[in-house]
């Protein structure tokens, strides 16, 4: 209301509260006393602080450079340098010869990771070897390494009143940089931070630290590693160092052939291995390599496929037999092909495709299994796209001919004209149809294959076979025991690639050689990829192949499909790489520090 008094601030509790001058608001005593010890610590502190004498950075030795400010030539050089002056003074030796380790590091993981934060077990004598990851110095009486070996990472603390042996503590360290290999003698433990007492980190406390191989190069850091795909390709071994995920497809890998193995071995197959040059290159349709013998001055050829070797074994009596092995095929590089690739073939004698394709269920669908811990993986694209793969058996079957005219809409010719220059007009017209283009020569096998890989393939995403070829499209396999003009062949896809390949094999003699002779007509019409005959091979079947299964998987493929990686060069410890070709030539580290060739024998001349 107008013209009332104004109100009086209210009293109650006023006379409790006692005014903190700093920050002119009034608190309770408690409260108060509690601000001013407060500030009472704080002002002994920074009066410390100011009467301390003022940090100093520490000393650089004379010529000592920053090594975090140089680029790799820099580094390279002064590494080379340092490095040759130790292989000069032997102090310490930076190549030795031997260092006697005890202990994997894997194995120390497994055997101490129990112990608790400041547990130490100092009566017992550990010897590990691994590669510098991590330097780290706290001072100068405390140095941490992080050490890498057989994929894994133990943490070397190293403390100066811990140093046993001649050399002193200092001496030990200073040489030492990230990438070295270094051997440490010490004893397990796990360290108990104060700030973190029930996080200790499992170490090994060093008495004694060694170098045993200098890294002369920088490596990248473990944060952004290794990115660039030509340099880890081309210098795989820097590809390794610093990315675990490599290590780990290579291993895949290793345990994926030691599968194929293990399973052959236990069915009672015997392992072979057959020449890699022949004079001619037979086996499989594909255009080979070409090299030359100097003993003969004759030309050969890197074998494409050991198929007629391994058939010619059966023949002799070696009623079970595979090889797992390198061919070499002259049709380019890309994301699923490489120059030489993996294979293993195998042939049975008394089984025919059907046993044929049991087996290949129970080998791959196992493979899956044992190597990733289920029948269901997934496969990413190039162009990021997802496919969920379920390996388990039974697999999909498609009959090529039928499922070819349901796509086309076409009624092709039987079997047994798919040969003729009339069903090669027919093709011809097909594939104008469909809007499908074959580079040439235009053989029917050819276009036949351009159909099957548009309208087919392209739908195979869990395990598939293919069957009902043409025998014009399969030189080696026998003829259908129902279909005239078929043979009895598959082919098993997976993510619209070929991972299998096989049939029941061809042993007539009589048959062989007509299939060979058609071969030449298509390699005379320009299809470099054409068989030449093999008159040995033919021979060899008027002894007698008994009837036979035979099969051949694409090993890198595999690789590809169970560590999910769309390039095969992932997949391969050394992929094929085109020559680099350097603007300039990088010197080696003996030509950084001067080092000269030491001179030939002078030998007489023949």
């Amino acid at each position: 209301m107008s013209g009332t008094a104004e109100r009086e601030p209210p009293t109650d509790g006023v006379a409790n509260l006692h005014l903190d001058e700093v920050t002119g608001e009034r608190v309770s005593k408690s409260e108060l006393k509690k601000r001013q010890k407060q500030r009472e610590t704080e002002r002994k502190k920074a009066e410390k602080a100011a009467a301390a004498p003022p940090k100093q950075a520490p000393k650089k030795k004379e010529g000592e450079v920053d090594e975090s400010e140089l680029n790799p030539n820099q580094y390279f050089e002064i590494r080379s340098g340092r490095v040759n002056k130790l292989r000069q003074t032997r102090d310490p030796n930076p190549y030795p010869h031997k260092f006697q380790v005890n202990t994997d590091l894997s194995d120390f993981v497994t055997k101490y990771d129990a112990l608790k934060p400041g547990e130490h077990k100092k009566d017992v004598e550990v010897r590990v070897a691994g590669r510098v990851y991590v330097k780290r110095a706290s001072g100068s009486k405390l140095v941490f390494y992080d050490i890498r070996s057989s994929g894994v990472k133990v943490q070397i603390m190293c403390q100066s009143q811990e140093a046993k042996g001649d050399v002193p503590f200092e001496a030990q360290h200073e040489p030492l940089r990230r990438g070295d290999i270094i051997g440490i003698i010490g004893y397990p433990g796990r360290t108990a931070p104060k700030n973190r007492p029930n996080e200790g980190e499992l170490s090994v406390f060093a008495h004694q630290v060694v170098l045993l191989t200098p890294c002369l190069h920088q490596i990248p850091s473990e944060h952004y590693g290794l990115q660039d795909v030509e340099t880890r390709f081309r210098q795989r071994y820097l590809d390794l160092i610093t990315n675990n995920k490599s290590r780990d497809i290579l291993i895949t890998r290793s345990k994926i052939v030691r599968f194929i193995r293990n399973y052959f071995d236990n069915a009672g197959f015997i392992e072979v291995e057959t020449p890699m040059m022949n004079t001619i290159a037979g086996g499989a349709t594909a255009k080979p390599f070409v090299t030359h013998i100097n003993e003969y001055d004759a030309n050969l050829f890197m074998r494409v496929a050991p198929e007629l070797y391994l058939k010619m074994l059966v023949v002799g009596g070696i009623e079970k037999v595979y090889e797992l092995g390198k061919q070499f095929r002259n049709e380019g590089a890309d994301l699923t092909h490489n120059p030489e690739f993996t294979t293993c073939e195998f042939y049975e004698a008394y089984a025919d495709v059907y046993d044929v394709m049991d087996r290949t269920e129970e080998l791959v669908s196992g493979m899956a299994k044992h190597v990733t811990g289920g029948y269901v993986t997934k496969f990413h694209t190039k162009d990021g796209e997802e496919y969920e793969v379920n390996w388990e058996a039974p697999w999909k079957r498609i009959d090529m001919i039928p499922a070819l005219e349901e796509a086309t809409g076409e009624k092709f010719p039987p079997g047994d004209q798919l040969h003729t220059a009339e069903t090669n007009e027919f093709f011809k017209k097909v594939l104008k149809k469909v809007n499908v283009e074959c580079p040439p020569p235009l053989t029917n096998a050819r276009m036949l294959d351009k159909l099957v890989g548009e309208f087919i393939e392209e739908k195979c995403i869990n395990p598939t076979f293919i069957t009902g070829h043409p025998q014009m499209m399969s030189p080696l396999a026998k003829y259908h025991r129902e279909q005239p003009g078929i043979c009895e062949r598959f082919e098993a896809f997976v993510c619209k690639k070929e991972i299998v390949n096989a049939y029941t094999e061809l042993n007539d003699p009589f048959d062989q050689r007509l299939r060979f002779e058609e071969q030449a007509r298509q390699k005379d019409q320009g299809d470099e990829e054409a068989q030449l005959i093999d008159e040995n091979f033919c021979t060899s079947l008027e002894f007698g192949l008994p009837p036979t299964g035979g099969w051949g998987m694409g090993v890198d493929r595999m690789c590809m499909f169970l560590t999910d990686n769309y390039t095969i060069r992932e997949v391969l410890a050394f992929p094929f790489m085109k020559e680099e070709k350097a603007a300039v030539k990088e010197p080696f580290a003996a030509e950084v520090v001067g080092i000269k060739p030491q001179e030939a024998e002078d030998l007489p001349r023949p």
